[in-house]
């Protein structure tokens, strides 16, 4: 199999691309060989077909031209100050695209992982036994979770550049002070569990948490990697009514993929929400952000000593608790990938909702009309099995992502394993995917799951084609996926 290399994307052919590509942990790097990171993109517009933003994205060339602009704006040397002062102002532009009040507070990080901490950080203090951290279907979140949910270090580097040791502690959030549970999102077969399944484990979860004397720190997810929304708002509801000061909520909507309403609806229940803007919001890797409801970010210790080793001070609120011991730098990279973020944020909240809505049916149907109905590809329903309430009132920002079960290509024997060969040697044939989620299990004996990948849309993607005809949208979406189709059967044949 033969990689398509664009020698454009070699990290010594654009400062810019550097920059880009700095500032974060080794999942960041790009590779001297190929310019492309792990998952196979980099921080800079590319000629393959990407409908990958389950994953990473390259970039738009409107948003590389946006970064360009500021870079050339800020010019050499960002100091510390300034660095503050734009973090501040994407903060301001977040909250309007969202439509939330300046009460929320808004803390950076340099991947979605890292998040994690700054939920450890604003309940550290609610129960003597440290917190017991509930997280729903790791697998579905992202594997680097697991170690950052539990206060550990979950790579070989922070984004200070700092050497550390995946399963470490950090310093005042370690093991001791965190213990973690995983909740399955799927059974033994695969199949999703409902809303009140899932909700009823985790009311077990924080009677477990109350016994040890330990606070509830609960996840819920809204858009996993197979578009999973779980607890439903309404189970997220009688859960704090039932357990109230005992338990806290953090929203996982790092794939972006959330309405302003649903946003507004998370925080107004005082649950901390994480978003990042290298998937369907479409920026490059990694960058994100955690909207912490005024209770919370009020009502928070000072930071655990540890986190100066993951963040800088002009991440955080200026007057959060031990803010100030942070270190008061700066971090470009991170700055310029929020920055192009943010621009495509901008771009798709700005699209009337009937619009969006119009482009996003568009892509759904030519997946059915070019993939689903043509091959023996299937889509993964993102709901329980027969729930057919669940199907109908699905948000339609789901509808921009795609979990196909490609078992079927090799008359259902396809694994996961094959899965991830496919998902590389799409590259030769100028294509990029999302990449395969355990979610589909083999029929017969052993542990087996299926070959999956994930095609989806970015932000870019849908405000790219505002204004097109119904003709001409429909035909733009198949072309590209009939493309993709015939990627898909050419490296599985």
């Amino acid at each position: 199999m033969t990689v398509r290399i664009d020698k454009s994307l070699s990290p010594a052919s654009s400062a810019l691309a550097r920059i880009l590509a700095d500032g974060g942990d080794g999942r960041i790097d790009l590779d001297a060989a190929t310019g492309l990171n792990r998952y196979h993109s980099a921080p800079r517009p590319s000629p393959v077909l990407a409908y990958a933003s389950s994953t990473a994205n390259d970039m738009s060339p409107g948003a590389y031209a946006h970064v360009a602009r500021r870079m050339a704006e800020i010019g050499p040397g960002l100091t510390a100050g300034h660095y503050a002062e734009a973090l501040e102002a994407l903060r301001g532009r977040i909250r309007c695209a969202y439509g939330l009040p300046e009460e929320v507070a808004i803390v950076f990080a340099p991947s979605g992982t890292d998040l994690e901490y700054v939920a450890l950080a604003c309940v550290a203090d609610r129960a003597g036994g440290g917190t017991h951290n509930v997280l729903l279907g790791a697998d579905e979140v992202g594997s680097g979770c697991i170690h950052s949910a539990h206060g550990r270090y979950f790579a070989d580097r922070t984004a200070l550049g700092l050497a550390t040791r995946p399963g470490d502690p950090v310093a005042g959030m370690d093991g001791v002070r965190v213990d973690m549970v995983d909740i399955p999102v799927r059974d033994a077969e695969g199949r999703v569990r409902a809303s009140g399944e899932i909700a009823a484990a985790i009311g077990e979860a924080i009677d477990a948490a109350r016994a040890a004397n330990r606070h509830g720190l609960i996840h819920a997810v809204h858009g996993s990697k197979t578009g999973l929304i779980l607890p439903s708002l309404g189970d997220i509801d009688r859960l704090r009514t039932a357990h109230g000061p005992d338990v806290s909520f953090v929203v996982d909507a790092c794939q972006a993929r959330i309405t302003s309403e649903a946003v507004q609806a998370y925080l107004a229940r005082d649950a901390i929400v994480f978003i990042t803007g290298s998937k369907f919001m479409g920026g490059p890797p990694f960058s994100g952000f955690a909207l912490v409801p005024r209770r919370i970010a009020r009502a928070a210790p000072p930071l655990p000593e540890g986190l100066a080793t993951v963040f800088r001070r002009g991440e955080w609120p200026d007057s959060w608790p031990g803010a100030s011991s942070l270190p008061d730098t700066s971090n470009p990279g991170l700055l310029m990938r929020l920055e192009a973020a943010i621009h495509e944020l901008d771009r798709f909240q700005a699209l009337p909702c009937e619009e969006a809505m119009r482009i996003i049916l568009a892509f759904h149907a030519a997946v059915r009309d070019e993939i689903v109905d043509v091959t023996p590809a299937r889509r993964v329903a993102p709901y329980p099995p027969g729930d057919r309430e669940e199907a109908e009132s699905h948000p339609i920002e789901m509808r921009t992502l795609s979990t196909l079960d490609l078992s079927g290509l090799t008359g259902g024997r396809a694994t996961f394993e094959d899965a991830r060969v496919w998902h590389k040697a799409l590259l030769g044939h100028g294509v990029r995917l999302g990449q395969p989620v355990r979610c589909v299990r083999l029929a017969g004996p052993g542990d087996r799951w299926g070959a999956t990948l994930r095609i989806g849309l970015a932000m870019w993607q849908v405000a790219d084609r505002a204004g097109l005809s119904d003709e001409a949208l429909a035909r733009s979406f198949r072309q590209d996926t009939a493309r993709v189709r015939e990627a898909l059967l050419a490296v599985a044949g």
